[in-house]
């Protein structure tokens, strides 16, 4: 099993999943940094979800997840950092399409949409899925 450095982040509304998350991923050997916040209190998504993205973007870490809500904030905060092609998940398959066809680096989502276990799963599916390249490659370059 390959093993990611991953910048994590959420706001209140992600708390618990990133919590969940985090636990999972240092289980499975990940080495993860988490960017806040570190309470259930409200706050401003975007405090928490741009320096999560930019220690990405920065090749500090190479993977990437934020939670909010909806996770569709925290993912046009991070797709505002070059460098970062983050993409909402909402099933396992979505999450394959992200990586297989997208190379993403940053993974949203949202804790109001999807049950932990999902949540779980859809983090395990993400990570797992390597790029196909091909005919994606200059797809992916037009991005940037």
């Amino acid at each position: 099993m390959t093993t990611f450095r991953i910048a994590i982040g959420s706001d209140h509304a992600g708390f618990a999943y990133k919590a969940a998350i985090t636990a999972m991923l240092r289980a499975e050997g990940h080495t993860v940094h988490d960017f806040g916040t570190y309470s259930a209190a409200a706050c401003d998504y975007p405090d928490f979800i741009r320096p999560t993205a930019q220690a990405v973007a920065s090749g500090d870490f190479e993977r990437g997840i934020v939670l909010g809500g909806s996770g569709n904030g925290e993912a046009m905060v991070a797709n505002k950092v070059p460098g970062v092609r983050c993409g909402l998940c909402w099933s396992e398959q979505v999450a394959v399409w992200n990586r297989a066809h997208n190379d993403a680096n940053v993974l949203a989502l949202g804790e109001r949409t999807v049950t932990q276990a999902e949540a779980l799963s859809i983090v395990r599916v993400w990570l797992a899925t390597p790029f196909e390249g091909g005919r994606h490659v200059a797809r992916v370059a037009k991005i940037g």
